[in-house]
């Protein structure tokens, strides 16, 4: 299974928020690419980068800190935030980018989602984020009267290849993930499914590793490799360190 570190980015230092709240705002770094460095010296084989102020802005804000993260390592990098146009995508995978994310232009135009499911293929990411198994939209702002499996299926029948599960009540807290909704995710569609939001331990590594014949292909981790409450290195261990894709 993979673990994608996360690199969250806000006016370009590498931040975390508690529930998407800019309010609840924790900075780890001021140089993103020095933490990039980091995770893959640790063994990462992947890089989860959140572009915040783009989430919110709707394009992305952080592009020269994107550009530097990318310059610094040599493992594959996906990035959302603020990924709302084809036009957005196609550049920032020109600038070296693996895998763009996108979440809001989905939710809010299908059509729009379909044509960068046509466009990218592989190489783009519907990202789902959830408040109680509804789906939320514009950084976590606004909740769709939509459950998250629905859209999903939605999503899959447009040409959606990987999701991206978020469940924002966990986000930032350290207080476990939601492994019956990765799981209900996970079984709602036949796609390849990353599970974000509450590890902070181990175990939590452990409760995931079963649904990994569901579909559910890696992790992203986040506040807990910053706060040091787990080891990037004793959780590549656990999970036999992963594979690129």
């Amino acid at each position: 299974m993979d673990i994608l570190p996360a690199i969250d980015l806000r006016g370009g230092r590498c931040v975390r928020l508690v529930e998407g709240d800019f309010n609840r705002e924790t900075v780890f770094a001021d140089a993103p690419a020095e933490t990039a460095r980091r995770w893959e010296r640790e063994g990462a084989r992947w890089l989860h980068v959140v572009d915040l102020d783009g989430a919110r802005e709707g394009s992305p804000q952080n592009r020269e800190a994107i550009a530097r993260i990318l310059d610094s390592v040599l493992i594959p990098v996906e990035v959302g935030g603020g990924i709302r146009t084809p036009e957005t995508a196609r550049l920032l995978l020109e600038m070296g980018v693996c895998r763009v994310i996108i979440g809001t232009s989905a939710a809010l135009d299908s059509g729009l989602a379909q044509a960068f499911f046509e466009a990218f293929g592989e190489r783009v990411v519907l990202g789902l984020d959830a408040r109680d198994g509804f789906v939320a939209v514009r950084g976590w702002k606004e909740i769709l009267p939509k459950p998250a499996a629905e859209m999903a299926v939605e999503m899959a029948a447009l040409g959606a290849r990987r999701i991206i599960y978020t469940d924002i009540r966990r986000d930032g807290q350290l207080q476990g993930v939601n492994v019956e909704g990765v799981r209900a995710m996970a079984e709602s569609v036949r796609l390849p499914v990353i599970a974000s939001g509450g590890v902070s331990t181990l175990e939590d590594i452990r409760s995931l590793l079963p649904l990994e014949p569901l579909g559910v292909e890696g992790i992203i981790i986040g506040k807990a490799l910053y706060t040091g409450d787990v080891s990037l290195k004793e959780v590549l261990a656990l999970t036999g360190e992963g594979g690129v894709k």
